[in-house]
């Protein structure tokens, strides 16, 4: 069989294998080729600043060496083995070590998965059945986690809309849906149900951050009505600080679930939390009525554990979450000055670490605030960036490590060039 070496080729390739040409994740008009530092280019030699990166878990950049070179001396030693082994045993104990809390974890190959078990385990640990989510929350693509993530519809709370397919009715009505950053609501509808077993929240939802005293407001809640706290840490774990969103903002939940830069790059996430909770992952500590099944065939994989651990090594190193923050301030700065200077009515949304712009003058607190006054600006500009050489998602921008004082220069030029098409 030829190889196919054009973009055009690979994108009409796709298309016959791929239902809708993609594998559900980017826009599939974009075949990457390959990547190297904070940088990637696609199929036809063009080259990008990427603040994709991977949706996340390339904080190091691409091909990191040191990263590299812990993959390159495990893969010899065996790439799975589908039973314990020490490169995942020492992932653990580094995460007990940086996760507030966590006790104990149990591995698993995504995010979302990470993320049902997490509301499995709540509901064994509760002995309840109700689970309280946040409209425009993403955790995962399991039925209960595609209640009200992107409605187009916006039906009075609690109510939850399903935003796939072959979802049952039944899953609905185990789930309640409230609006972020609104205590009263959540307080209310915990007053209203006494079978709720857990609030399932991102620490900071997408891109929205928790308002001062929201979180700690979440966490007295739930000890108040005897609710579990779940905290989905599968983007900010290891992003906004060692020990993720918890850390940073100072709250612990009763669990957490953990991706994306856990593994290095690699298949790889993780949920944890207490040693009382987390037995119930124990049928001999809990018996069988109380016991949860999980396995995965790629659980603890050694690959993915060893390029975890070497990214966590490297994350440890003194002054590496204040650089992080600088070169996102910056490149948060260059937008906003530029917008500003523009007249552009905008928004920078979001944490140093993981943000973008809404181009609107209101503030942006929840899914039905956050918004664009007009899509159709927000398009054009994300258009007119990777034109120009910047590869990112239309509505999150990742800083990484990898970024160098040459890459924030070419995105300064982009960004002049975005705001002056979308300043007419």
């Amino acid at each position: 069989m030829n190889r196919l070496h054009t973009q055009d080729e690979w994108i009409a390739r796709a298309k016959k294998a791929l239902p809708a040409g993609g594998f559900g994740n980017f826009d599939p008009g974009i075949i990457i080729s390959h990547g190297e530092g904070a940088r990637v280019w696609d199929e036809d030699g063009r080259e990008y600043v990427d603040y994709l990166i991977g949706s996340g878990p390339m904080l190091l950049g691409h091909g990191h060496p040191e990263v590299m070179e812990a993959v390159l001396e495990q893969l010899p030693k065996g790439m799975t083995f589908f039973a314990n082994n020490a490169k995942g045993i020492e992932l653990a104990e580094a995460i007990i070590d940086a996760v507030p809390c966590c006790e104990q974890v149990r591995f698993v190959a995504s995010g979302g998965e990470a993320d049902m078990y997490a509301i499995r385990l709540a509901r064994a640990y509760t002995g309840r059945d109700k689970i309280l989510k946040f409209e425009g929350g993403y955790h995962g693509m399991s039925a209960e986690a595609q209640m009200s993530l992107a409605p187009t519809i916006e039906r009075n709370f609690p109510a939850a809309v399903p935003d796939s397919a072959g979802i049952p009715q039944g899953v609905a009505d185990q789930m309640l849906i409230a609006p972020y950053n609104d205590l009263a609501a959540v307080e209310s509808l915990l007053t209203e149900h006494d079978d709720i077993a857990a609030i399932i929240a991102e620490p900071l939802q997408r891109i929205i951050p928790p308002e001062p005293g929201y979180l700690e407001g979440l966490r007295a809640l739930c000890d108040k009505h005897g609710v579990l706290l779940i905290f989905d840490e599968i983007v900010t774990g290891f992003r906004l600080d060692y020990g993720g969103a918890q850390e940073r903002y100072g709250v612990t939940p009763d669990l957490c679930t953990l991706g994306k830069i856990t593994g290095g790059g690699f298949p790889l996430a993780a949920l944890g939390g207490p040693a009382e909770i987390m037995a119930h992952f124990d049928k001999d500590a809990v018996g069988q009525d109380k016991w949860l099944m999980q396995l995965g065939t790629l659980s603890g994989n050694p690959v993915a554990s060893a390029a975890g651990l070497k990214t966590m090594e490297i994350l440890r190193r003194e002054g590496t979450y204040d650089r992080l923050r600088a070169l996102g301030m910056e490149l948060q700065q260059m937008q906003s000055q530029a917008l500003t200077a523009a007249g552009i009515a905008h928004q920078v949304v979001g944490d140093a670490t993981l943000f973008d712009i809404y181009f609107t003058e209101n503030a942006c607190r929840d899914y039905r605030s956050a918004r664009h006054d007009d899509p159709s600006i927000n398009a054009r500009y994300n258009a007119v960036l990777r034109d120009n050489g910047v590869f990112k998602s239309p509505g999150k921008l990742y800083p990484s490590l990898a970024l160098t004082e040459a890459d924030l220069e070419l995105t300064r030029a982009a960004v002049q060039k975005a705001v002056a098409a979308i300043a007419g």
